[in-house]
C-alpha cells in the first residue's frame, strides 16, 4: 500500500450506502459506519483511521453495545471471514485452553455484561486466555476503557485490509 493507500480513492469514491455497508463490515455500530463515511474523501489513510478511532471515542455505550455484537466471543466458531483471520490460533489451541477460554468467556460477560473483546490478531490461545484472565480483575469503568481500546485496534485492521481489498 503506498503513503496514501491504493485502495483510498476507491473507497472514497464509493457511493454513501456502499461505504456505509463496507463499513459496517468493519464495526457493526452503525453510527460509526455513518459517520467515518460521512468524512470521505480522506487524504490519507493515516487521516481515515485518525477520524475512525475519534468516531468511535464518542460513541454511545449503546452504539459500543451494538459493536460488540459483531463480534463472536474468543474461541466461538467465527462466522465472518475478518473473525476467522483474527482469531486463526485459537482455532489451532488445544482442548484445554479452548475450555478454559469458555470458561473465562462466561465469567467475564457475567462481571461485565458483555463478551470479552480483544484484539486477537496474532495472539495465541494462552495469550488471550492470560489477557482474559487479567482483565476479569478490571472494574467496570475500566474494562469499558480497555475494551473500546481493543475495538479500535480490530477497526484499524480492519479498515487498512478493507484499503487493501479496495485496490
Amino acid at each position: 500500500m503506498t503513503q496514501d493507500g491504493e485502495g483510498l480513492a476507491p473507497f472514497n469514491a464509493l457511493p454513501e450506502t456502499d461505504a456505509v455497508a463496507a463499513l459496517l463490515d468493519c464495526c457493526s455500530a452503525p453510527a460509526w459506519a455513518r459517520a467515518v463515511a460521512s468524512g470521505r474523501p480522506y487524504a490519507t489513510v493515516e487521516v481515515l483511521l485518525e477520524t475512525a478511532d475519534a468516531v468511535l471515542a464518542e460513541l454511545s455505550e449503546s452504539e459500543i453495545d451494538r459493536a460488540l455484537d459483531g463480534h463472536p466471543r474468543i474461541g466461538d466458531r467465527p462466522d465472518t471471514a475478518a473473525s476467522v483471520r483474527e482469531q486463526a490460533a485459537v482455532a489451532t489451541a488445544g482442548d484445554s485452553i479452548r475450555d478454559a477460554l469458555a470458561e473465562g468467556n462466561r465469567a467475564y460477560e457475567q462481571r461485565f455484561g458483555h463478551i470479552y473483546l480483544v484484539c486477537a490478531t496474532d495472539k495465541s490461545g494462552a495469550e488471550l486466555l492470560e489477557l482474559l484472565h487479567a482483565r476479569l480483575g478490571n472494574d467496570l469503568q475500566t474494562e469499558r476503557r480497555v475494551m473500546r481500546t481493543e475495538l479500535a485496534k480490530i477497526n484499524r485492521i480492519r479498515l487498512r485490509r478493507l484499503l487493501g481489498a479496495a485496490a
